[in-house]
């Protein structure tokens, strides 16, 4: 027989497909569009749909459908790779490959801002430490803001200076009032996010819904609807008295933060005045054996008939042990047994005149005595 009519047996096979490699026989005039219908009907129903999607390889390289097995270079035990084609290309939503590079790179050159739920943000605010952001915990501490704080954060930053600026009105203890939150029976230990106080009057949960307010005469938290319901000058808890300025709201809106810093300088402002008064008369002048410090370098307006400017008024009580009436102190007077006492005097007061003069060389030696 002819070599050019003489039939090939070759080997098909297909990862894609999952079937194991067939072995075939067929001339070598066989276009390579027919052999794929002539294979897929074997195996598929559909062997149409499949032959417009698929082609053959051989040793990696493509054979086109319209040439024929001998002029594909396929020779006796040759094995072709039937492939599939991936969905995509243009006009269903995959890419052409004909965009730029730059499209993909500038989808990811800036972040875009992860989306919170403002629930949880607002849930956080409200179970967690304003510092720390660690859940609260007593002691529980607020300071004139509204703003919540394990007291043991905020104390650890204020001793190792490392407060944020944000929270730079508080300067010590006194600006802060310790608070009492009252817990939901059965949270003690509660999954995070679960809300784990409320309020003692009404039950209403302590998680941003409602307005809640801090005492600051007892340190109890209360909820709005509490004070509005049940009105009173005492506390529904422990009955202590307080004024509607003693009320501080938690958590507040940027308007209610606003009045209650201006409340806050009012007070700071009004504490300096009452300093200023009490130096003034005299009170921040009084020592603890009731001794009163005169004259303008104390900045302190004594009045009574027994008041010396620039001494020290006794009213005959011992200073020191040594006994005075309104006499200005000599260190002379107290000089010990067998001592000079213009020499002992000499070494408190440089007050005395001398007749010589020092030299610049050495202060021990006056003119006339080296």
């Amino acid at each position: 027989m002819n070599s050019n009519t003489q039939n090939l047996e070759i080997f098909i096979q297909s990862p894609d497909l999952q079937i194991p490699t067939r072995a075939l026989t067929l001339p070598p005039n066989l276009t390579i569009r027919n052999l794929k219908l002539s294979f897929l009907s074997q195996i598929s129903s559909i062997h149409q749909t499949l032959a417009s999607s698929s082609f053959f390889t051989l040793n990696g390289r493509l054979l086109s459908d319209s040439d024929t097995v001998e002029n594909s270079g396929v020779t006796s035990l040759s094995t072709l790779s039937l492939k599939f084609r991936l969905s995509g290309g243009g006009g269903d939503g995959g890419a052409t490959g004909a965009e730029s590079r730059d499209c993909y790179l500038n989808m990811y050159a800036e972040k875009k801002p992860d989306k919170c739920d403002p629930n949880e943000q607002r849930l956080s605010k409200w179970l967690n430490c304003a510092l720390s952001n660690e859940p609260l915990k007593h002691p529980i501490v607020v300071d004139y803001l509204g703003n919540l704080f394990n007291k043991q954060a905020l104390v650890e930053a204020l001793l190792t200076k490392k407060l944020p600026k944000a929270f730079s009105h508080i300067k010590g203890l006194k600006d802060m009032i310790a608070v009492e939150l009252a817990s939901i029976p059965g949270s003690d230990s509660p999954s995070g996010g679960d809300v784990k106080f409320q309020c003692p009057i009404t039950g209403l949960e302590f998680n941003g819904k409602y307005k809640f307010y801090a005492l600051k005469t007892c340190g109890h938290v209360l909820s709005s609807k509490a004070l509005k319901e049940v009105k009173s000058s005492t506390c529904h808890v422990c009955h202590k008295e307080f004024l509607e300025s003693d009320k501080i709201i938690i958590n507040g809106n940027e308007e209610e933060v606003i009045v209650l810093r201006e409340k806050m300088e009012i007070e700071k402002m009004k504490l300096r005045e009452k300093k200023v008064k009490k130096v003034k008369n005299g009170e921040m002048g009084v020592c603890n054996d009731g001794v009163k410090l005169s004259g303008t370098k104390h900045a302190i307006d004594l009045k009574g008939p027994q008041k010396i400017s620039g001494k020290i008024e006794t009213n005959g009580k011992d200073v020191n042990g040594l006994k005075a009436n309104g006499k200005r102190f000599k260190a002379g007077d107290s000089a010990p047994a067998h001592a000079n006492k213009e020499v002992y005097a000499s070494i408190f007061t440089s007050s005395r005149k001398s007749e010589f003069k020092e030299t610049y060389s050495c202060r021990s030696l006056p003119l006339g005595r080296n």
